[in-house]
């Protein structure tokens, strides 16, 4: 039955966004009702991101179609924020080997139980800092954020991604707009205001660093944040 859901799902995602063969099976062959909560079952196959414990949200259908299609296939996939555990089990319909590291270890330990009833045994899942990584398996083919970088990609990620590998990550960009004369009880103000905005980059490491800088699309992600909450 959630084939069906899955094709369906496919076919809405397919009039915004042009999905290649191989994401389109990936996402087929998931049943995305495991990954949400129970409440929103009914929702699950519908292009919403769906809220979850702890202030987090499971991804959109389409939101995830697009991340996996912007990685592009590899051997080995390194996610920081595993969440539901939705994207990871996408990615392993791809990737031979998928890592995923989450921070809040109740979102862990419930999207464990999901990846192993779902029978599936190549997806590794990890408690910790993402910005960390994961260096005992590095390096990655393919490196993946599922939640936005407020600065520059972390030098212990960019360590861990194979030379030639791409990294795909929402970061924020802020821009300064220009001075707008702004009337107050006082007086009137020209001070230009700063505005922010995510948008997903996708980038290639090339002599050890990030270089091919591409601005694909803006976005909407939960920060990254630092630590480990227990």
């Amino acid at each position: 039955m959630h084939q069906i859901k899955g094709s369906l799902m496919c076919d809405e995602i397919s009039r915004g966004f042009a999905l290649d063969s191989h994401v389109r099976k990936a996402l087929e062959s998931v049943d995305r009702e495991m990954f949400v909560p129970e409440f929103m079952r009914h929702l699950a196959y519908s292009l919403k991101p769906l809220p979850m414990e702890a202030a987090q949200w499971v991804s959109s259908p389409l939101t995830v179609a697009k991340m996996t299609q912007y990685l592009t296939p590899g051997d080995s996939v390194l996610e920081i924020g595993c969440g539901s555990g939705y994207q990871a089990m996408v990615l392993s319909r791809i990737f031979r080997r998928v890592f995923s590291i989450e921070r809040i270890e109740s979102l862990l330990l419930e999207a464990r139980d999901r990846i192993r009833a779902s029978g599936v045994s190549n997806i590794h899942t990890k408690l910790g800092d993402g910005q960390q990584g994961w260096a005992q398996y590095a390096p990655y083919d393919r490196i993946l954020f599922s939640a936005c970088l407020e600065g520059e990609v972390p030098e212990a990620i960019i360590e861990q991604l194979e030379e030639g590998g791409i990294l795909v990550a929402p970061m924020l960009s802020i821009s300064r707009e220009s001075a707008i004369p702004t009337l107050t009880l006082s007086s009137s103000s020209n001070t230009p205001k700063s505005q922010s905005k995510q948008y997903i980059k996708r980038f290639t490491r090339r002599g050890g660093r990030l270089c091919d800088e591409e601005i694909l699309e803006e976005c909407l992600f939960v920060p990254v944040v630092s630590g480990v909450a227990k």
